[in-house]
């Protein structure tokens, strides 16, 4: 492993298993999960604790100046706390936030800000952060750079499985036509499509693409 941290970019659409292949991976190389996406829904948890409508730009770009981020880690996995608030799993998961999220993250004020917070807190240990434009737009000069696909069907398999209840189709449209780092397939990336895949499977051809660049 070379002297500076690895950084293992990890992208993809919604449901495609890409949060369980970075978590994977980082334990089996002994580095950091990051899922990015937590970053962005804790503050979106903090824009509606403090009352401002998400719609509202000038207001959360207004909180988002006054507004304090804390990474850490915990067993492995990154953990966000925003303005001094130590977020849960049921708090980034709440169905308002999921509500909410989305125009938050396409302002490109809030995206700028967040992916400074995502280098800064990667430049000091290994990361597997998975996201949608970790190997795009955070990452762009990591070697390591995957993009775990599957079908849209197979994609509303799992999130039905899940219990969830969303449109795959329209988190696409939303997610790749944002004007604000869209969802792409980074240029050098790795491209795993899942569809037919075990969880197993792709993480091992993952890591197998990882090691060889490593020269393991």
């Amino acid at each position: 492993m070379s002297e500076s941290p690895l950084i293992i970019a990890i992208d993809g659409p919604a449901a495609s298993g890409k949060s369980t292949v970075a978590k994977r991976v980082a334990a089996a190389l002994g580095i950091v999960f990051v899922n990015s996406g937590a970053m962005y829904r804790a503050f979106t948890w903090w824009v509606l604790q403090n009352g401002i409508d998400p719609h509202d730009t000038d207001a959360v770009l207004d909180l988002l100046a006054r507004t304090e981020f804390t990474c850490g880690e915990e067993d492995g996995i990154g953990t966000i706390a925003v303005g001094g608030v130590p977020m849960t799993r049921d708090e980034l998961a709440a169905t308002n936030v999921n509500a909410a999220v989305s125009p938050i993250a396409a302002i490109p004020e809030v995206r700028e800000r967040l992916v400074a917070e995502q280098r800064r807190y990667a430049s000091a240990r290994g990361v597997a952060m998975e996201g949608r434009d970790i190997g795009s737009v955070v990452f762009p000069e990591t070697p390591y750079k995957f993009y775990i696909d599957a079908s849209p069907e197979v994609r509303e398999a799992r999130r039905r499985a899940e219990g969830i209840d969303d449109s795959i189709a329209k988190r696409d449209r939303i997610d790749s036509s944002r004007k604000a780092s869209p969802l792409v397939i980074p240029d050098d990336a790795v491209v795993v499509d899942s569809s037919d895949l075990s969880a197993d499977e792709v993480v091992e051809t993952v890591l197998a693409a990882i090691r060889g660049r490593l020269g393991e």
